[in-house]
């Protein structure tokens, strides 16, 4: 792996996964508006998805796609937000987000401004699935 002192993403492959192998890692983001909230990282530290090679962009794409459908099982939201920015962090990476009618953003961007605030009784409902969210990544991964 190819890490860059003080990038964000690096360390957070590195530290926060709940899987990984030579080529990504899959994190559960410490987002609290936002459980649910997950990234794919590419372990090397590449800024675009033309930066790939044919067939890790295809197991990058394979690895969004496992973990989307992970997020839809167990958090059932009304939408899911896949995303790859890089403009702070210029790391290649995914975003997923499991977006619902009552949070703090819909129907913008995560990132937009909040124009409501969601109830705490819900967020917490949602944080108390996360760690059956960590249990499906692992067995969606662990399936080749």
């Amino acid at each position: 792996m190819t890490r860059l002192a003080g990038c964000e993403l690096c360390e957070l492959a590195a530290a926060s996964r709940v899987v990984a192998n030579d080529k990504f890692s899959v994190i559960l983001a410490d987002e609290a508006n936002y459980p649910g909230f997950a990234r794919v990282i590419w372990n090397e530290h590449v800024r675009e998805l033309s930066d790939l090679a044919d067939a890790d962009r295809l197991l990058l794409n394979d690895a969004v796609w496992k973990l989307e459908q992970a997020v839809r099982e167990v958090m059932q939201p009304l939408k899911v937000n896949v995303a790859s920015l890089g403009n702070v962090v210029p790391h290649l990476h995914w975003h997923v987000i499991p977006r619902y009618a009552d949070d703090a953003h819909f129907p913008a961007p995560v990132w937009a401004q909040a124009v409501r605030s969601t109830d705490e009784a819900v967020l917490a409902q949602r944080r108390a699935l996360l760690p059956q969210l960590a249990k499906t990544i692992e067995q969606k991964f662990a399936k080749q």
